[in-house]
């Protein structure tokens, strides 16, 4: 199968949720294929169905000051925090179209598999943790895990939307505005933080560099070819809000 892939740059949050909405109503009408979205957002706080409000440990006027919005959302979890430095994907799939058909539990499994592959390019060792969805480090010595990635999916009619957060080089003091996806004896970390500054067997984790690896196992991960678009335009939708 056909997974298109784009890469929309900085996007704001708002209008990262109305193009998911256009392209969840294409892929169910079959006018598209599976497609993945990749870009980065500017500082926004998202609530997902079984967030708590609680976990919003700065007040609304030093978010105000800050520049940072507050979205809530369809897609499961809790508060979680996007910005600039962290790969964000929305894959658009219809899970039906998957031999056999993908359920939502290994749909999950196959996300953090795709981040934890990804990690490893970079020289990153990564994990799953029981009772924990996200990507998490192996913890060293008296070093507990960290968790580098978060996923939040929400799944309509067999189609996906929302998906993950990969910090490459986030600014990680954002994540002091909030308790991460209400876990508050774990924090979080960034590749840019993990990787060894004196290897030299594996790449750099540049954004680039990080968007191609993402790019590269999630195609291995779904079993699709990857086939790279240079904007939303080529998707040959007839909606022009989704014209360049």
């Amino acid at each position: 199968m056909i997974l298109n892939l784009i890469h929309l740059g900085r996007v704001d949050y708002a209008a990262a949720l109305d193009i998911q909405r256009q392209l969840i109503e294409a892929r169910h009408a079959q006018r598209i294929g599976n497609t993945l979205l990749l870009l980065e957002h500017p500082p926004v706080l998202t609530l997902g169905r079984n967030s708590s409000r609680s976990n919003i440990l700065a007040s609304d006027d030093l978010l105000a000051r800050r520049g940072v919005r507050i979205h809530e959302i369809n897609r499961g979890g809790d508060v979680t925090y996007h910005g600039p430095g962290q790969l964000v994907g929305y894959p658009i799939l219809d899970l039906r179209s998957f031999t056999p058909r993908l359920g939502a539990i290994d749909y999950v499994r196959r996300l953090e598999e795709t981040l934890i592959r990804a990690c490893s390019d970079f020289g990153v060792p990564a994990q799953r943790i029981a009772g924990r969805t996200g990507v998490w480090t192996i913890p060293g010595g008296a070093i507990p895990e960290k968790k580098i990635a978060a996923i939040g999916v929400h799944i309509a009619r067999g189609i996906t939307s929302h998906g993950f957060a990969l910090n490459v080089n986030t600014d990680l003091r954002d994540f002091d505005l909030i308790v991460p996806c209400g876990i508050s004896d774990r924090s979080v970390t960034g590749l840019d933080l993990e990787v060894d500054p004196h290897a030299t067997i594996h790449p750099a984790p540049t954004f680039e560099n990080v968007i191609h690896a993402v790019a590269r196992h999630f195609g291995r991960v779904f079993d699709h070819q990857v086939l790279w678009l240079e904007s939303l335009s080529d998707l040959n939708l007839e909606e022009p809000a989704l014209q360049n």
